[in-house]
């Protein structure tokens, strides 16, 4: 089975996608682990510190959508090469100019969208050279490139803290350029090209109400990671007084866990069925994240909590993923858009509103209380729709649901 997947699509552009979005997803979520000494040279507020890191999450979603329908119209390669490109040149504004404002920080935030939109190039650049039965696997590949996440909070802190945080702009240029050098080299497009998606294709999804629950769905499991993997990192520093590095090591191991079990949520859901591992995955999402609004008395303590959240989550971006196919065979490609557009809204809420509630209230609590009610309302909709799935998708899948 393993050969044979080597021998099916096309190996150095699989790998080429799995780069181009590994280091994508790295920077951006940069803002995050630079926050804290961002936020102290800008002299910024907890509200702006949340909208800073949450902006690039917000815009990353937005794009996913205009590089979806890119790919489609110039084909995957050349549509990441123009995300690639941008990506660059906000970050080498950002490095030679400097960001000296909170909206210089939010325009160099936009540009960093376009990192966070490679997700709508790199799958199906990567997919579409795979025949059906292995196409699970080679977007598992492509797909785990999400880990970048953890570079950036591994990193960064230490970077900025022995070269200045304007720099980390600057050395984050030396692995982009080798990534797009080898991105230009070995990736390909493949010549079973998908016919181009209309815009009324994807406004005429929207009417079918079962669009609207999986983008909810995927709000809360990928937008509770993303939006905690932008904001831990704060949330270290501003509760257990830990310095840029350390807190950034403490992020580092959550993003790890929720990264690290993306794929595992999809094995469980595939062998119990997707349903029921997303209510327990929200259960207990729910139970941890009212823990959590606690505040635990150390930092130790809050890890805790915290990596169980960001595991649970990052399984439930599995098994949402195990069901849209089923439900969504013809639609795959643009609802794979619209849900993970869904997603990055869900992370900018939550990075924004931690972010105001702290300004406003003194505390996270609110923030993360609601965020557990998300969790609640995600698994009542659940129960809600789920019998009718059953009886309306009847035997055309034998999959579990």
């Amino acid at each position: 089975m393993k050969s044979s997947f080597w021998k099916a699509g096309h190996t150095p552009t699989l790998l080429s996608a799995f780069l181009y979005f590994d280091l994508s997803f790295m920077v951006w979520v940069l803002l995050g682990p630079l926050a804290v000494q961002i936020a102290t040279d800008l002299q910024l507020t907890p509200a702006q510190k949340g909208l800073m890191v949450a902006t690039p999450v917000l815009a990353g979603a937005l794009l996913r959508m205009v590089m979806g329908v890119l790919v489609d119209l110039i084909k995957p390669k050349m549509a990441g090469l123009i995300g690639q490109l941008i990506v660059i040149i906000s970050l080498l504004t950002a490095w030679l100019h400097g960001i000296e404002t909170f909206q210089q920080s939010l325009m160099l935030g936009i540009g960093l969208g376009f990192a966070g939109a490679a997700f709508a190039v790199a799958l199906p650049l990567a997919s579409r050279w795979y025949p059906p039965e292995h196409q699970g696997t080679a977007l598992g590949i492509a797909g785990a490139g999400n880990s970048g996440t953890v570079f950036a909070a591994l990193f960064a802190p230490a970077l900025a803290v022995a070269y200045g945080w304007n720099n980390v702009f600057g050395l984050a240029l030396i692995p982009l350029g080798i990534a797009l050098a080898v991105y230009m080299i070995f990736a390909k497009d493949s010549p079973d090209a998908t016919p181009a998606k209309s815009l009324s294709q994807y406004l005429s999804i929207l009417k079918d109400k079962d669009a609207w629950w999986f983008m909810f769905f995927y709000s809360v499991t990928f937008g509770g990671f993303v939006g905690l993997a932008s904001s831990l990192t704060i949330y270290f520093n501003d509760l257990y007084s830990l310095g840029p590095v350390k807190a950034g090591y403490c992020t580092a191991a959550a993003v790890f866990a929720g990264s690290l079990v993306r794929p595992i949520g999809g094995m469980v859901a595939d062998r119990i069925g997707g349903v029921r591992t997303l209510l327990v995955m929200y259960a207990i999402a729910a139970a941890l994240l009212l823990v959590m609004s606690f505040g635990q008395p150390t930092y130790q303590l809050a890890l805790s909590i915290i990596i169980p959240v960001m595991a649970v989550l990052g399984m439930g971006n599995g098994a949402v993923f195990q069901l849209v196919p089923q439900r969504f065979r013809k639609e795959i490609g643009v609802m794979t858009g619209l849900v993970g557009m869904a997603g990055g809204v869900g992370g900018f809420y939550l990075a924004a509103s931690l972010g105001y509630f702290k300004q406003a209230t003194g505390s996270y609590q609110i923030g993360l209380i609601i965020f557990a009610g998300l969790a609640v309302l995600a698994m009542v909709g659940l129960t809600g729709v789920k019998t009718r799935w059953r009886t309306t998708w009847g035997v055309a899948t034998s999959a579990k649901v």
